[in-house]
């Protein structure tokens, strides 16, 4: 199991070297899906330690997400964008007091929904990018 965990670390590390930020957003999203699918895991084998501290990861990564929002660029999207993962946060506390697995699962449905969209926009963002280079 170690050397699976370190291949993974490794290929984590790559893909974020490696990416736009496009892609970046898109790898957070990715993690936090992950770490919830996991803490999932976790509270259905009664691991409620390991089952916080995904939990806690994924809060973390939600607050990365907001942190990127550019209210400025963004106007009425962003603010959207802010309440959502404010309630997703909210929800996650919820999930981990309660060992809510239903919780877990609504917040994944809506992280996925909101990275379908950012995974649509990828060739105009990247076109973008290149352009202002």
């Amino acid at each position: 199991m170690n050397g699976l965990q370190a291949y993974q670390r490794v290929n984590t590390q790559t893909s974020i070297t490696d990416a736009d930020p496009h892609k970046l957003i898109q790898l957070l999203y990715n993690g936090a899906i992950e770490r919830l699918n996991m803490a999932k895991a976790r509270m259905q084998a009664k691991d409620y330690e390991g089952k916080g501290k995904l939990i806690t990861k994924a809060i973390e990564i939600i607050g990365g997400l907001r942190s990127f929002l550019d209210f400025e660029k963004g106007g009425e999207l962003a603010l959207r964008l802010e309440s959502l993962y404010d309630y997703m946060e909210r929800t996650l506390f919820q999930a981990n007091a309660k060992n809510d697995v239903a919780k877990l699962d609504e917040v994944v449905d809506l992280l996925r929904a909101i990275k379908e969209g950012w995974d649509g926009i990828r060739e105009e963002a990247v076109g973008g990018q290149q352009q202002a280079v």
